[in-house]
């Protein structure tokens, strides 16, 4: 059984006028022909200084800032005028220049005067800029004017160029763009559309501008060097950490906020905040109609560029502002020992894909299309349409050298310049692609993917820490060969899914589905059969039961089934999944806050690296909503008045966190030895039945099972405990379970019982409290869906 990544991605092809909207195409599973020859080739491996960038696409100043160069990527462009503009939205361009094309590099140049800017077209404010393009299907004559249809030949032709000079397009490699395309100021998505209703359409005054910045010197702090294996991730949008935190005074729901909250995610336990994407997006249409979902993109995965830090999250929105904002956030987090990671959207983009299925001709051109289509964008066979493994318009050409250049160089710019310590990479299984156009196909083992080559180039953290970046993948896409668990690259991390979709069902599905012991024991474990053949670690399995994508954890077990299509602000939203696994507990508001315990406790006591999303660890609710990519609302920030309940909750996950990250024995760097290493006559780790004796395999099959035990020796893996004993009742009724060895002259000693009747502020003992249950051979009764957590001393 598989929980898909989520309908997410639907709601595009709802949006006004169908601007991003993209048909599903179906992928085949076989490999054909590349169409195309690889173009370009791979940068040296390397790490770089801060505010030392080094590449030279995009705008720069020269070292005396005396002038800006202007570098721009395509090979079948014919001609390309740069534009630049003295403000962002309104007005025409005050100059435009030819650029020059080296037929070596494919790069298209300009160096720009900055005293010619001042002095004779008085700029002497931000620079913002725009490239126009023609190519092939629309080649350029010399009385072309904007708006025009001089030199049209078609919307795409056989190779799949889409040149159109009415539409101005933002650089790829732009550090900041000024706005969306689509705003409280513009509200026509038309303007960027090719076809017959909107080719001559000229959508420069209205355009995305590039911002032309300056290196910049504002400190990120000192990277924490911590090994993943030791994290606890916490996933949260930047927006909904604090715009409904009514402690924050000042900037709520911008990067400054999340600022403000660094310390006490920290005092949580937290050392990894994982921020859903931040990379600029088109949510600017958030604020057209503020008191509903109307074309909201609250998530934030269809990227308009891949450097550019959002502005909408920005207190500062002054041009650099949110850079500097970002970095001054980074070092907030970095200064309480919080790594930060974000989540990267590489597999598709913000231009999204076909307006309508039985349209191949009306596509969105305000970047990537407009300069380089067949190079940024895989493509169908006949070179007319998009190959959709994302369901939002279209995959990124991530086979293609170029396009793999822009991702490295994305990537190293967030760890290096803006201090990013690591990436959750979106729908990651199209940078395994290994063809550029007409297929898809995977395949881990092919050095010239995506994933291959980030991994070469990035500079990976090292499983002991240090240096370098963690690299996680959400392994999975839409069709073909994408469903690829346990099948990533080595040195990889995964989301887990097969670990989420276990627990799920032995939790919320007895007598409907078969989980037996063993796979209990094989996720609790670090799951060993997905990570174990190709040299990873348990610490490369990212453990969660929810994520922002589906219930939250609260939620899971409140609801039957999914509630999206509720008056705002709980709601409407299109799509989510429909088989969630879920269950409400009978209705019984002390079931439901035990079975949240239970799943909050297999995440701090599974090994692997635990991850949970933002406001799980106060029982926070989406009102059954299981898809709110849309809902920019009160109803889905995070709110931070708790109810008694929800204190002890709070209480309960901070203590459990703590226990984790105190115990090595929990986050082991191999996977657990069955045998006794030390010569202590107890076995690393061993499985028990309620009985007390050995669970074998005989019983580790048998699906009527839904009783487990394990006991790990502190001893060998550096612990303060001398022994570790967790036992899970997945009976509806209570479980006697008889205790093992605690080992010579130890006692069992209780940290939890996830029981209604410890429920309080204290149903996790602190250090030095836990109660003295007793020795070997103690019978212990577990209640119905419960979870026991003993150490030995």
């Amino acid at each position: 059984m598989k929980l898909a990544p989520g309908n997410r991605r639907s709601w595009r092809a709802l949006l006004t006028a169908g601007l991003f909207a993209a048909p599903f195409l179906s992928c085949g599973p076989a490999q054909q022909a590349d169409l195309l020859a690889l173009e370009g080739g791979q940068e040296a491996v390397g790490t770089q200084e801060q505010g030392a960038i080094s590449w030279t696409l995009g705008a720069q100043y020269d070292a005396t800032k005396a002038n800006i160069n202007f570098n721009v990527y395509s090979s079948r462009a014919t001609r390309i005028e740069l534009y630049i503009y003295k403000t962002a939205q309104g007005a025409q361009e005050v100059v435009k220049y030819v650029m020059t094309k080296n037929t070596t590099t494919n790069v298209w140049s300009k160096s720009v005067a900055v005293s010619t800017l001042q002095t004779t077209y008085g700029i002497t404010g931000p620079v913002y800029y725009g490239y126009r393009a023609w190519g092939p299907n629309w080649t350029y004559n010399t009385s072309w004017t904007k708006g025009s249809s001089l030199g049209f030949i078609s919307d795409v032709d056989a190779s799949g160029n889409r040149f159109n000079p009415n539409k101005l397009l933002v650089d790829p490699y732009a550090l900041e763009i000024s706005h969306d395309p689509t705003n409280a100021t513009n509200t026509d998505g038309t303007l960027y559309a090719s076809g017959a209703t909107h080719r001559l359409k000229d959508s420069g005054a209205q355009a995305p501008k590039g911002i032309v910045l300056a290196p910049d010197t504002t400190s990120y702090g000192t990277k924490p060097t911590r090994a993943l294996k030791d994290d606890v991730i916490y996933e949260v949008h930047v927006r909904g950490l604090t715009q409904g935190d009514s402690s924050i005074t000042s900037c709520r729901g911008t990067y400054a906020g999340a600022a403000q909250k660094a310390a006490s995610l920290a005092a949580l336990g937290v050392t990894a905040v994982e921020f859903l994407p931040l990379q600029e997006t088109d949510n600017d249409d958030n604020d057209v109609s503020p008191t509903t979902t109307t074309d909201d993109n609250y998530w934030g995965y269809m990227t308009l560029n891949f450097f550019a830090p959002d502005r909408r999250y920005s207190c500062d929105k002054s041009a650099g502002g949110p850079t500097r904002e970002f970095k001054s956030m980074v070092k907030a987090f970095h200064d309480n020992g919080i790594k930060v990671f974000i989540d990267v959207v590489y597999n598709h983009t913000g231009e999204g894909g076909a307006w309508s299925s039985t349209d191949k001709t009306t596509y969105n051109v305000f970047t990537f299309r407009g300069l380089d289509n067949p190079t940024y964008y895989s493509l169908t066979s006949d070179m007319q349409n998009s190959w959709d493994n994302t369901g939002v318009g279209g995959n990124f050409n991530t086979f293609n050298p170029v396009a793999q250049d822009l991702i490295v160089h994305s990537l190293k710019y967030w760890k290096d310049e803006l201090g990013v310590d690591g990436f959750r990479f979106d729908l990651a299984s199209v940078l395994g692609n290994t063809c550029q156009h007409g297929c898809f196909n995977y395949d881990k083992l092919n050095a010239g993917t995506a994933l291959n080559r980030v991994w070469n180039n990035l500079s990976p953290r090292p499983a002991t820490g240090g240096t370098g970046a963690d690299l996680i993948a959400e392994p999975w896409a839409i069709g073909g060969n994408s469903y690829q668990v346990g099948n990533f690259p080595s040195g990889w991390a995964e989301w887990n899914g097969y670990y989420r979709d276990t627990f799920r069902k032995d939790q919320n599905q007895l007598g409907s589905a078969t989980v037996t012991p063993g796979e209990l024991a094989s996720r609790f474990a670090g799951s060993s059969d997905l990570y174990g053949d190709d040299g990873r670690k348990p610490f490369h399995s990212i453990n969660f039961l929810v994520a922002h994508d589906g219930f939250t954890l609260k939620d899971l077990y409140s609801y039957n089934t999914k509630n999206n299509l509720q008056a705002w602000p709980y709601g409407p939203s299109d799509g989510g999944e429909d088989h969630n696994v879920s269950w409400d507990q009978g209705g019984i508001a002390a079931d439901q806050r035990k079975a949240a315990r239970n799943g909050f406790a297999f995440l701090m006591l599974s090994a692997g690296t635990p991850m949970f999303n933002g406001g799980d660890e106060f029982l926070r609710t989406q009102y059954g909503n299981n898809n709110a990519y849309n809902l920019d609302s009160s109803a889905n920030w995070l709110n931070y008045a708790l109810s008694v309940d929800q204190t002890n909750f709070k209480t309960f996950a901070q203590r459990l966190i703590a226990f984790r990250k105190a115990h090595p024995a929990l986050r082991p760097a191999n996977f657990f030895s069955g045998v006794d290493n030390n010569g202590n006559v107890m076995e690393q780790m061993r499985w028990f039945q309620p009985s007390g004796a050995v669970a074998d395999s005989a019983y580790m099959t048998n699906g009527g099972n839904h009783a487990l035990a394990f006991r790990i020796d502190g001893t060998e893996l550096g612990d303060t405990a001398s022994a570790i004993y967790v036992a899970y009742n997945g009976w509806s009724g209570a479980v006697n379970f008889s205790l093992p060895w605690p080992g010579t002259g130890k006692q069992w000693y209780r940290v939890t019982d996830t029981c209604p009747w410890a429920e309080g502020a204290s149903q996790v003992a602190t250090p030095g409290t836990e109660t003295l249950i007793g020795g070997e051979g103690y019978s212990y009764g577990v209640c119905g869906r419960g979870l026991l957590l003993l150490i030995a001393k």
